[in-house]
This record gives structure tokens, C-alpha cells and sequence, in this order.
């Protein structure tokens, strides 16, 4: 039996262990990687992981277009904002949150699966990340080292994807 030193049980998935927590650009590639615990709320990963790299909202400019924040229906931006903007009360001038659109079937008129291509860059990303065994299971004692793992992981992945051009 595998003792994870930083596992925590999430009551929402019932699942012990920890949450990764991403962020990539409209292409699919990681802009920012953060570990949880499992039992930290989706917000708060956010926010950590956001705080973490607030230098690079910090060195951005303001008269250029603000980053928009895709986010699942999980998230709550009005807290996120609001914790952001005590460690840098700045930050709604360089970005926005926006909530990612629900798939509708009935809109489309289509039955089964139907993915939303906003939706679809994370999903396809969290795919990436599982072609990486050591990423299925969670082998890492400490968050750092998890961050790390997935951080190699990613450089892997778009040193293959320069490769093939």
C-alpha cells in the first residue's frame, strides 16, 4: 500500500490523492501547473496556482487586451477575483474570467457526445498528460515533486510536438 505524505480525500469525487490543477493557452499547451491536496476546493487551487505566477500578470501590460480565464462551471469567479485581488488589487485590469459555455444537444440537434471546442483543449490536454505513465497514479510524496513530474511531462510533450513541426 502506497501512504502519499500530502493526500487529502475529496468529498465531492470520492477519491483520495491529489488535484492537478492547469492552465493552458487556446493551442493546448501548459501556460501554469499547480498540486493540491484533494480536499482544497477548486477555487482555492486556482487561486493558489494564479498567486504563484502573479509576476507574469505584474510584468504584462495594461493597454493590451486582458487574458481571458476559461472556467468550468466548478469554479466561482466572484471569489477567485476577490482573493486575487487581495495580493495584487491590479489583477481585473489585466484579466477576466468567463465561464466555459454547456454542451446543449438540443440546440445542435445531434444525439451522444458532442464536444464544445473551448471545453475540448483541456480535455484533450488531460489526455496528453495520461499517455505519461508516471502520471497515471499519483507515486510523488510531495506536491513539489508532483508539480515537477507534470512539469517534465510537458516539456516532453512539446519537445515532440517541435519535433514533428
Amino acid at each position: 500500500m502506497l501512504l502519499l505524505c500530502n493526500a487529502g480525500f475529496c468529498h465531492y469525487k470520492s477519491t483520495n490523492g491529489i488535484k492537478r490543477h492547469l492552465a493552458v493557452d487556446t493551442l493546448g499547451l501548459p501556460f501554469f501547473t499547480h498540486c493540491t491536496r484533494a480536499n482544497v476546493t477548486d477555487d482555492q487551487g486556482l487561486t493558489e496556482m494564479l498567486i504563484d505566477n502573479l509576476d507574469y500578470f505584474r510584468r504584462k501590460p495594461v493597454n493590451i487586451p486582458k487574458v481571458t480565464i476559461l472556467l468550468d462551471h466548478g469554479y466561482h469567479p466572484e471569489t477567485i477575483a476577490y482573493a486575487l485581488q487581495v495580493f495584487y488589487p491590479q489583477i481585473l485590469t489585466k484579466i477576466c474570467f468567463q465561464l466555459a459555455p454547456k454542451p446543449t444537444k438540443a440546440a445542435i440537434g445531434k444525439t451522444g457526445f458532442v464536444p464544445v471546442a473551448t471545453r475540448w483543449i483541456i480535455e484533450r490536454f488531460n489526455a496528453w498528460m495520461e499517455r505519461c505513465k508516471s502520471l497515471i497514479k499519483n507515486f510523488e510524496c510531495t506536491l513539489d515533486h508532483a508539480t515537477a513530474k507534470i512539469n517534465l511531462c510537458f516539456i516532453r510533450l512539446m519537445l515532440k510536438h517541435l519535433a514533428h513541426g
